[in-house]
């Protein structure tokens, strides 16, 4: 039996970021909102995203810092054995911790329902509703004057030969494991492949990395990558670039990994493989023609820049969106479509200060444009690049591996990028996302206060080698 509910001003599928950034806008407007989830409340980020993968680095970090110790006078290394099951069950303690102070009971504050099941578009275009049914048997039928499509994103595998049939880790799965395999193959060299080789080879894995196009966070500027392939062998991370799976292989020792590059072909053992190649927005099955609301060539909901679908009443936000995979933008997105669809805000997001971190160990981060983005631009571009051995933080780390690289309109001196790979560069690039924000010319960036000894120093020496030798000024030179 089917029971119909009506009067919500705004009918949310989905429940993670996106859709509680929505629901909470709507019910500070004073609006009824229900949320339909078919999972785990909560979404990717909290519970097998951000939230579980930067817990198991970090603790990964503490591993590898130990026995690293060796790089200070004084210190020895140190071999820290490691508790799986333990963490493991540290890093689900803590998702579980966060989804409910987070979700669940944000969602009992706020005074907004989540039903558990799978939602449905019926109806016609004009007049859309939801079915759902209930995880635990039964349906409902849900009427609103605006619907948010926040069903996120899911990992996504190439189609090569053997795949499906020999299975493999994803992201989440690998989160999952009872013990640290013995060796494994990360088929993947960007955000999600690298923090994940690293992870696994600082707890004792032997990991080969395979990146189908010619470097290492092949999107980032090349330096950075370089300089990320640099840490890997150092860690004795395995990469293999510009080279494609071609097929898999499973027998009872492992994987049998064939990567192709040109015509030679390269075969990899390991007892495990996990596939990073990117996500995909979940769309199947919520029978979307039927309301008219349109779909890309990815599976992503086509929206304008207000989150607007092709139908009127209809709203998506977040990874389903088909736009920056992150979890900030998410919120972000799913803010604006309830205010635009209850209050008729007009808004829209402006991406070009956008940050993003990889969080390796040294961190990747960037804003703004690359060098090559420039001249595709139009611009002149004059660029900067500022080696760790000259900035201090890195001295005293005993650490210099990495670099920052300012991106600069040479008409102008606007600021237009920064580009970090350095201990901290999350939060650096915080910085440098202020100063494109605010338009700051690289001369300000050289004349502003900077703390001495913090890696956000960093920021100001760039700036100032674009008009001075920096390996010739005292400490704290202004």
């Amino acid at each position: 039996m089917t029971t119909t509910e009506s009067g919500y001003d705004l009918a949310v599928i989905g429940s993670g970021s996106a859709a509680f950034a929505a629901a909470i806008a709507a019910t500070n407007q004073g609006r009824r909102v229900v949320m339909v989830e078919r999972g785990t409340t909560g979404g990717t980020c909290v519970n097998v995203g951000c939230v579980p993968s930067k817990a198991l680095l970090a603790a990964a970090e503490a591993r590898h810092g130990a026995a690293a110790a060796g790089r200070f006078p004084g210190l020895a290394p140190a071999d820290v054995p490691v508790g799986f099951p333990a963490l493991i069950g540290g890093k689900d303690a803590l998702v579980a911790q966060l989804r409910t102070e987070k979700y669940t009971d944000l969602a009992a504050d706020y005074g907004f329902e989540i039903v558990h099941g799978t939602a449905t578009f019926t109806g016609t275009t004009e007049a859309p509703a939801l079915d759902v049914a209930l995880n635990g048997g039964g349906a409902r039928r849900i009427k609103a004057a605006h619907y948010l499509i926040a069903t996120g994103s899911a990992p996504w595998a190439p189609p090569v030969d053997g795949l499906e049939e020999a299975g493999y880790l994803t992201s989440t799965t690998a989160m999952e494991l009872d013990a640290p395999p013995e060796s494994m193959v990360v088929a993947g060299g960007n955000a999600v492949g690298l923090e994940q080789a690293q992870l696994f080879a600082r707890l004792g894995t032997r990991v080969s990395v395979v990146e189908a196009l010619d470097r290492l966070a092949p999107f980032e500027e090349p330096e950075v990558s370089a300089a990320i392939e640099e840490v890997f062998a150092d860690e004795g991370i395995a990469v293999h670039t510009g080279a494609a799976l071609a097929a898999v292989r499973r027998d009872e020792h492992g994987y049998t990994v064939t990567a192709r590059r040109g015509e030679a072909l390269t075969e990899l053992r390991a007892e495990q493989l996990l596939i990073a190649t990117g996500r995909r927005p979940v769309t199947a099955g919520l029978n979307l023609d039927t309301v008219g609301v349109k779909t890309g060539t990815r599976g992503e909901v086509v929206v304008d820049d207000h989150q607007h679908t092709t139908n009127e009443r209809i709203w998506a936000a977040g990874d389903v969106a088909g736009g920056p995979q992150f979890v900030y933008v998410a919120a972000a997105q799913g803010t604006l479509a309830a205010d635009n669809a209850l209050a008729g805000a007009g808004r829209t997001l402006d991406y070009t200060a956008l940050p993003r971190v990889t969080f390796t160990s040294p961190a990747i981060a960037a804003v703004g444009m690359t060098d090559a983005q420039v001249a595709e631009a139009g611009l002149r571009c004059d660029c900067r690049t500022l080696p760790l051995q000259h900035v201090p933080r890195a001295l005293a780390n005993r650490d210099t591996r990495g670099l920052v690289k300012l991106v600069a309109d040479a008409d102008t001196g606007r600021v237009l990028g920064v580009h970090v790979i350095a201990d901290g560069a999350g939060d650096l690039i915080t910085a440098a996302t202020y100063a494109i924000t605010a338009g700051m010319t690289v001369d300000q960036l050289a004349h502003t206060w900077a703390p001495y000894l913090t890696m956000a120093e960093a920021l100001k020496l760039a700036a100032q080698t674009f008009t001075s030798d920096v390996v010739k000024l005292s400490c704290c030179a202004g």
